[in-house]
């Protein structure tokens, strides 16, 4: 296992050549965070592997996107005296609604203001567009941390990203849920591609029977590939970093779950996703099509 991460580790040592292309400084990729069903760790994974790129010496801004149970900030221990909301009423500039959270990770808080995003005026999107492009244009990865399920909103964020993580765990109603939402979105223009995390996992062995279970049928059933990026152990300090509102790869940077979350966002930047029919280039793609699904 140390092995692995050192060898991973050697791989991300000049991220600017991961994909094998002199790669635009200025060009984000937007990830969007999803599952099938709540409860299964989403919000903490998207937070500790912001996290863990950040470390790596990647620019990092996330988006809490979650519109019924926004909570980045409450995972940190921080408030937030902006949001989304503030932005899209003109009163402030996305500069400005920026939070610094833990080790000084730049965030957006959704909660008010998400709703309305969806029933913006032509001349609205436009300027929120704008406001994201500004920024997006100094961060390498923009992460939207979606809503469970498959609300009309979760689908169009994922819908327009550059790639989807999928989080499930061993449960077999988040299994399900899980495969539901690649179904769905499978059936998509320009699909959205899509890698899966397993949480709270004994081992890498109940991963992988995890994983198998909704790849072979996605094989089978809509002939695509959703391939395991990788797993969070089980780990009771998990909890514990929750209680104390703070990141558990902070909190206990020797726990499993850290070790964990470490050695998957190596292999995040080592080994670059399959590109999918619908990938895009960066925030200006992302819009883009943003645009076009909203209207």
């Amino acid at each position: 296992m140390k092995d692995q991460a050192a060898a991973l580790r050697s791989m991300v040592s000049a991220p600017l050549e991961l994909e094998g292309i002199e790669r635009d400084i200025r060009s984000s990729k937007i990830i969007t965070v999803a599952s099938g069903k709540g409860g299964v760790g989403k919000s903490n994974f998207t937070l500790n592997f912001a996290l863990a790129l950040q470390a790596l010496g990647q620019k990092v801004l996330v988006f809490d996107a979650d519109i019924g149970m926004a909570n980045i900030d409450v995972l940190m221990g921080t408030s937030s005296s902006y949001n989304l909301y503030h932005l899209l009423y003109r009163q402030k500039s996305i500069r400005e609604i920026i939070q610094l959270g833990a080790s000084g990770l730049p965030y957006i808080a959704g909660g008010s203001g998400m709703r309305e995003l969806f029933s913006l005026s032509d001349r609205d999107l436009e300027f929120f567009a704008s406001q994201v492009e500004d920024i997006a244009q100094e961060m390498d990865y923009v992460i939207f941390d979606t809503g469970a399920g498959l609300s009309r909103e979760n689908m169009k964020f994922i819908g327009a990203a550059d790639e989807c993580l999928i989080i499930t765990t061993p449960e077999p109603t988040s299994i399900t849920d899980a495969y539901a939402l690649v179904k769905v979105m499978h059936g998509q223009e320009n699909a959205t591609p899509f890698r899966m995390i397993v949480n709270r996992v004994e081992d890498e062995r109940e991963a992988e029977r995890v994983a198998e279970k909704i790849a072979g049928v996605a094989r089978r059933f809509l002939q695509t590939d959703i391939p395991l990026l990788g797993y969070i152990s089980e780990d009771a300090q998990v909890v514990k970093a929750v209680k104390r509102q703070m990141p558990y790869s902070l909190a206990y940077p020797n726990a499993k779950a850290s070790k964990d979350i470490e050695k998957l966002a190596l292999r995040y930047l080592a080994v670059p996703a399959t590109p999918g029919s619908g990938t895009l280039t960066g925030i200006r793609g992302f819009m883009n099509k943003w645009l076009k699904r909203t209207t």
